[in-house]
Parts: C-alpha cells; structure tokens; sequence
C-alpha cells in the first residue's frame, strides 16, 4: 500500500505536496510508511520542486508518532534497528535543499510532532494539538526534538513540554513561538500554499544556501558565523539567477529563475 503519496502543486509544478495516508492509524508511521516517507523525501530532494508542503490526508491527525502496535514485542536490536530508519527518515526532511512546510491539523504528537520539528516552517490549524508524551512511555524523545524544539520556543519551555508529556494546543503553541501561520481550519491549505508559493517565486540556489546557512549559523561562535556566512553568499553570487535577478530588476520584470 502507499502510505505516502506525492503530487504537485503551484505554477509550473514547482510546489511538492508530500501526504501521509494511514488514517486508521492517525498516521502513525510503521517500518513500511517510514521507508516510503524517507524515499519520498530522497525523490524529491534531486527534483526540480521549489517547495514541499507535509501534509496529512485526514483532518483527524497529522500524526501519531511511530505505531507502539507494530513495536510491541520487538527485540532490543529490533527496535535499534528500525528507530536506525527512523532517524534516516527525520534526516531525510530536515536535509532536503528545498524548505518544508508542516501542514498540521489534529494530533502531532511524539514523532509525528518531531516530523513537524524537521521541516523548516510549520503552519497550523486551531484544531491542531501538539505533544511528546514519550516520557508517559518510558522513553524520550529520539527524533529531534530535545534537539530542535529550544529553538523554537526557549529552553524552559522546551523541557516543560518534553518532561511533563503534556497535550499543546495550537493557540498556546503559537504563543510559545512554534509556529509560522496559525490559522482556521477551513483556510489551513490556502495559508500554507500561499507561504509555498512565496518561497518558490525566489530563485531555488539562493532559498537554498539561506536555509542551509541559517540552520548552520544558529549559534555559532560569531567570528566563526560571520566567516561561514560568506561563504555561503559567494555561492549565490557565482550563479546565472544573480545576473537573471539583477537584470529583471534594471528591466523592471518578474525575474525567471531557473535554478543554476
């Protein structure tokens, strides 16, 4: 079955809709689903697509985390071994050149919410409600989000949400600094593909080195930042879209990006 499934949106096609179809499930993500998340992203990561929405196909939840159905029973090394693909998976999003968007509506909880945390925007309906109930299991968090969510919303309120295991909703979540769009859900997709479309209009080499430079700076030592900084900006100048961006503006058009 396809867990997973890609079509495309935007002018051009340039827009990737990424969308998680285990409803009965909430979209908790098994071995199966996680392997064809991770092919999906690896697809999309070498193709011409500007933007990526993540998405779930059901109002219901965005998704569950991993199915505790499927891993009940399983051995030590089992368990290591597919948390390994797991790990491939959250990577996999997180690397990809082009900046993701969470779409989130329903649940996002455990490592459906660390899937929320690796993309690089997230917009959110009021309906949505976030959490890491890990700890209530027995175990922590291994996806990315002792890692990433003080980023998002401050140390203190990170290890709250972490150590308490607690249901976020999507008001206090946008409160706390999480989110990008908070939105109705009726006006959740149109909210979304207009940040994509926003993102994708921009020449793709230069949204590219941004998100990579703002993942990479983010606190670093600031001598070191301002070297690696540059770095990054002579890659965008060496690049056909600089002199197509120069030109479009001295001939007062829209620039025609082709990503080289």
């Amino acid at each position: 079955m396809n867990f997973v499934q890609i079509r495309h949106r935007g002018e051009e096609g340039h827009i990737a809709v990424v969308e998680l179809h285990r409803p009965e499930a909430r979209n908790a993500f098994h071995t199966k689903m996680a392997e064809q998340l991770l092919q999906a992203f690896q697809e999309i990561a070498k193709s011409d697509a500007r933007a990526v929405l993540l998405q779930s196909a059901s109002p219901q939840a965005f998704c569950a985390g991993a199915d505790l159905k499927e891993r009940n029973g399983m051995s030590e090394q089992e368990w290591r071994e597919q948390h390994k693909l797991f790990e491939q998976m959250f990577y996999a999003i997180a690397d990809t050149p082009q900046p993701v968007i969470a779409v989130v509506d329903g649940y996002a909880l455990a490592g459906g919410f660390e899937l929320v945390l690796n993309c690089d925007f997230i917009v959110a309906a009021t309906s949505a409600v976030f959490g890491l109930p890990e700890v209530t299991r027995g175990i922590m968090p291994g996806g990315g989000a002792t890692r990433l969510l003080p980023k998002r919303v401050g140390l203190h309120t990170a290890k709250e949400w972490v150590c308490t295991g607690r249901m976020v909703p999507a008001e206090e979540a946008d409160r706390a600094g999480l989110l990008n769009r908070l939105t109705t859900p009726e006006t959740l997709q149109q909210q979304a593909l207009a940040l994509a479309e926003a993102l994708a209009r921009n020449a793709p080499l230069s949204v590219h080195y941004s998100k990579r430079a703002v993942d990479a700076l983010f606190g670093m030592e600031d001598e070191l930042a301002r070297e690696k900084e540059l770095e990054y900006y002579n890659r965008c100048v060496d690049t056909e879209d600089r002199l197509e961006g120069v030109l479009a503006f001295v001939e007062k058009r829209v620039p025609r990006f082709v990503g080289r």
